[in-house]
This record gives structure tokens, C-alpha cells and sequence, in this order.
């Protein structure tokens, strides 16, 4: 009998938070929707060129940490040198990379070392040398040689050099669309009463792409199944999820591959942390919450365009690492920040942006664990609802299907990025496959992620084996 009122009373949790995910992702879709629809319309009548002419352009300083990458070091800064804007910079960090990437961009751009004054504004590791080229096509470039201390050290020696009111921190394996600069810094320059202090851009996979002299040329779908599921992860995360929380002004999460920052709002709350491996999603809640303390209006503000193009991972053990590391980011970022749950002090970030990361990011596949173990113990012991159990297992796996297939669509209406019929056809085919063959390590990861951090107290960043840039195509390995 209490075995029975027990299993009654889970059947009831788990429906309950079951139903109340599913109406928060419709919510935000039908947001993102009446956004994406916003953009597409506004995009028609924007001039960038007005940016590209303008002598008011306000420099924007690029900073793309390196570590061990020889294999693309010289495509990837002679991509970020054919980006269209009138005032910017280049900053590669090398981060004490054991093989020959400084060589490799020394050779390729003539550089040579050269004195240089820094101001320490952003405690990092030991800046050994700093480079620039003696031909004057790039004198917008400088390669910064340190001691290795991760990426968030690396990004803070960037800006500790940096010239531009504003930063942009890339992945440096990232492929950059030539007009994001224009693109990521109109937030800034249209804003009225608010003070934008961060924008972020759409990611895409761009294994199976085809690749010529750094640019992007051809748009593949990717040919293996993981880097095809994470397609349709990504469109779901940035299209039908950080549009909608931009519009609702409480977006915590600005992608490491592709961010704009203010740099004076960045140096005064302390810049980067490296004690954390979620460095990306810390800062914009670091930022926002120096705004929210000084009583300033501001926005952190998502484009909805694709702008940045990177390897994903093609390999379960590379893609499992990384899976790892963003749980343990996340864990940490909520943890160190716990003061903003349901805090009215923080307005949209305390009462529905931290709730929604503790509750629908964080513990949905703890929950989603629990459930399928209680469901395992109660058919061991004889009593499983089947009904309740069918039913609830359509319902997720309708849902899901249905919520990739609407962001799959949308995306191709606004966008069109992928032309050819057989593209589409080939995602929502894999729409179909994706909860039954993809979800479960995702979540077992996530399970793995939370383990390491509270368990085995786990902080490094983990490999990240990447198989490179070629002429003709990118196949495997990366981060949004």
C-alpha cells in the first residue's frame, strides 16, 4: 500500500515537471519565432555599409587564444585578416603551445619580436614575447607569446594588450563569416537607454564544409551522425533558446567560440576567471550582475545569424569531454553566483534566467535519470503503470522530434544556409534518430559531468583533439 502511494506520488513529480519543461521550451520558441521573423525583416532595410564607410567605427580588438594548433594557425589568422570592417585588430595568444604553432605564424607573416609596454590590468601568466609583422599588410596583427595558463588566462593577457573599446574572444579554429564584425557591433552603436555590454552570434558545424584559404565556401550538411546531431543541438540551443532569453533580457550565456565585449565593463568586474572551465557563461553573469549592482540599465543582446563556423566533435570520447566540461562549467558559474536564485534585486537574470539554468539545465538529466531508475525498480517489483509509461514516453519523444524538426524549418526559411532539398531531408531524418541514439550520452555525460565536479572535484579542461582545416573540408571537434 505505501509502495503504491509512493509510486503514485513520483508518477505525479515526474508528470508535473515533465509538462512544465515541455511549456517553457513552447514559450520560448514561439518568442524566438516572433524574433527570428523580427530580424529577417529588419535585415532588409539595415546598412552595413554605413558601418564599413563610418570614421567613427570604433576599433574592435579580436582576441583568439592558441594552444597546439599548427595544424590551422596560418588558414585561420588569414581568415580573420579578410574580415570586413574598417578599424580592428588581431590578437593571437599563443598559450605556451608545446608544437610549432609560433613558428608556423612567425614563417607565414614575417613577424619579429618587438618592445612593448603592458598594463597588467587583468592578473595572467608570464606575456614572454610579442610579435608583429614587418610587412604593413599586417600591421593589424600581433601574435602574444606566454606561459600557459588556459584559455580564460590567455583571453585576459589579450586584453591586457588590447587597443579597441571593444573584444571580441573567439576560438582561433573557428571559422568567422567576413561580416560579423559589422553585424555584432550594431547592438552597441544603435542602443539608447541601454548600455550594451555583450553580444554573441549564431554557431554552426562546419564539418564536411568545404574550406579554401580560411573562407568558407561550400555548406555541407556533415556526413557523420554525431556532428549531424549536434546541427540540430545547436539550432534548438541558439535559434529556439538564446534568441528568446536576449528578447526577455536575460541571457547568462555568451559562446566562447564567437562573443563582443565592452571592454571597460570586462576590466572593472575583473575580466576572466581561470579558475573555472565555464569561463564564457561566468563573465556575462559577472558583467551583468556589476550593471545590476551599479543600478545601470544594460543588455547583453544575441544576433540570430550564423557568423561563426567550427569543427564538432566526430569522436564519442572527444564529444564526451566536451559534453563533461560544459556540465562542470555550469555547476561551478550557478554555484559561485547561488545569490541570484529567484533574487528580484537581479530582475529577469534572479527570478527566471538562474531558475530556469538550476531547474531545465542543470538537473533535467538528473531527473530524467531518476525517473527511468524508478521506473526499473517499481517493473522489478512487480507494479509498472504501462499506460503512464507509454504515454509519457511518446509524449517526450513527439516533443522532441517535433521541437527539431520546428527549429530545423525555421532556420531554413530565415536562413537558407542549407540549399539543396536532400540537406533538409537528411536533418529531419536524423531528428527522428536523435532521442533514441544521441540523447542518452548526452546524458550520460551530463551524469559524468556532475560526478567529476562534485566527486573527483575535477577542473581541468580536458583534451580537445581537432583533426584541422583542410582545402577541401573540416570534419571533427569543438565547443558553442
Amino acid at each position: 500500500m505505501i509502495f503504491h502511494l509512493l509510486s503514485t506520488v513520483a508518477e505525479v513529480i515526474i508528470l508535473v515537471y515533465a509538462l512544465s519543461l515541455f511549456l517553457v521550451y513552447i514559450m520560448l520558441s514561439v518568442l524566438s519565432g516572433k524574433e527570428l521573423l523580427k530580424f529577417f525583416y529588419a535585415e532588409k532595410i539595415i546598412n552595413y555599409d554605413a558601418i564599413l564607410s563610418s570614421p567613427f567605427a570604433p576599433t574592435i580588438s579580436i582576441i583568439a587564444p592558441a594552444f597546439n594548433e599548427s595544424l590551422t594557425i596560418v588558414e585561420n589568422i588569414r581568415a580573420l585578416l579578410s574580415l570586413y570592417y574598417p578599424n580592428f585588430e588581431i590578437i593571437i595568444v599563443n598559450d605556451g603551445s608545446k608544437d610549432d604553432t609560433l613558428l608556423r605564424a612567425i614563417e607565414a607573416y614575417d613577424l619579429e619580436k618587438v618592445p612593448y609596454v603592458i598594463d597588467y590590468q587583468l592578473t595572467c601568466q608570464e606575456i614572454v614575447d610579442i610579435y608583429k609583422s614587418k610587412k604593413k599588410a599586417f600591421n593589424n596583427l600581433t601574435i602574444l607569446n606566454k606561459v600557459n595558463g588556459g584559455k580564460a588566462d590567455a583571453l585576459n593577457a589579450g586584453i591586457n594588450i588590447a587597443k579597441g573599446q571593444f573584444f571580441i574572444a573567439i576560438d582561433v579554429d573557428s571559422i568567422i563569416d567576413p561580416y560579423a564584425l559589422q553585424k555584432m557591433v550594431l547592438p552597441f552603436l544603435t542602443a539608447t537607454d541601454k548600455r550594451v555590454i555583450a553580444t554573441g552570434g549564431v554557431i554552426r558545424i562546419a564539418n564536411s564544409c568545404k574550406i579554401k584559404d580560411g573562407q568558407l565556401i561550400e555548406i555541407n550538411v556533415p556526413d557523420d551522425f554525431l556532428p549531424r546531431c549536434q546541427v540540430i543541438e545547436y539550432n534548438r540551443a541558439f535559434l529556439l533558446g538564446r534568441l528568446a532569453w536576449s528578447r526577455l533580457d536575460g541571457l547568462l550565456l555568451i559562446s566562447g567560440a564567437l562573443g563582443l565585449f565592452d571592454k571597460e565593463i570586462a576590466i572593472a568586474c575583473g575580466g576572466y576567471l581561470p579558475t573555472t572551465v565555464g569561463e564564457d557563461m561566468e563573465i556575462v553573469v559577472r558583467m551583468r550582475k556589476y550593471m545590476a549592482n551599479k543600478k545601470e540599465k544594460y543588455s547583453v543582446v544575441y544576433v540570430p545569424d550564423p557568423l561563426c563556423w567550427t569543427e564538432a566533435p566526430s569522436s564519442l570520447k572527444i564529444l564526451g569531454s566536451q559534453r563533461n566540461r560544459w556540465t562542470r562549467g555550469a555547476i561551478d558559474t550557478l554555484l559561485m553566483h547561488k545569490d541570484l536564485f529567484f533574487n528580484p534585486k537581479f530582475g529577469v537574470m534572479g527570478m527566471l534566467s538562474y531558475p530556469y539554468w538550476i531547474f531545465y539545465e542543470w538537473l533535467a538529466p538528473i531527473i530524467e535519470t531518476l525517473g527511468i531508475l524508478y521506473f526499473i525498480l517499481i517493473a522489478f517489483f512487480g507494479y509498472p503503470n504501462w499506460t503512464f509509461f507509454s504515454i509519457t514516453l511518446f509524449f517526450v519523444y513527439f516533443f522532441s522530434v517535433s521541437f527539431s524538426t520546428y527549429a530545423i524549418l525555421f532556420d531554413h526559411l530565415i536562413f537558407h544556409r542549407y540549399t539543396k532539398r536532400r540537406m533538409i531531408l537528411k536533418l529531419l531524418m536524423t531528428s527522428w534518430l536523435e532521442p533514441i541514439f544521441y540523447h542518452p550520452f548526452v546524458t550520460w555525460w551530463a551524469l559524468r559531468g556532475n560526478w567529476d565536479y562534485f566527486i573527483r572535484k575535477k577542473k581541468a579542461w580536458g583534451k580537445m583533439t581537432r583533426k584541422g582545416f583542410s582545402e577541401e573540408q573540416i570534419p571533427a571537434a569543438a565547443k558553442p
